[in-house]
């Protein structure tokens, strides 16, 4: 079990790295790609009316989780300790850099949305 958590640690610090690589997020860009992956076909008008309880609502998000989240799509199960398995997402994010995902949830953090944030 110890191996487990050195080894779910190491991956998750390796996967930091690979997010931190310096960016400055491209909202215009982020916009341009939600709309090129037509996010609002389940997301909703503005990304915060899914067409389905179980999709979430996404405007307003924090940029640095919307990251992590794409990134675990595209990783899929390849890497059960870390991976989303949504075969819809998978296929969505396959061809996105980071550079790409971090634009996305750069634009995505700007929307007016529902979400609440406790404090």
């Amino acid at each position: 079990m110890n191996n487990v958590f050195k080894t779910a640690a190491a991956v998750a610090f390796a996967a930091g790295l690979a997010i931190g690589t310096a960016h400055a997020a491209d909202v215009g860009n982020g916009k341009n790609l939600v709309e090129a992956h037509n996010c609002a076909a389940c997301h909703g008008a503005g990304l915060n009316k899914p067409i389905n309880a179980e999709y979430p609502r996404l405007a307003g998000q924090h940029a640095d989780y919307l990251v992590w989240a794409l990134r675990q799509y595209q990783m899929g199960l390849t890497n059960p300790l870390l991976g989303r398995n949504n075969a819809i997402m998978q296929a969505q994010v396959q061809s996105l850099s980071v550079a790409d995902m971090k634009d996305i949830a750069a634009y995505i953090e700007t929307l007016q949305g529902d979400l609440v944030f406790k404090k």
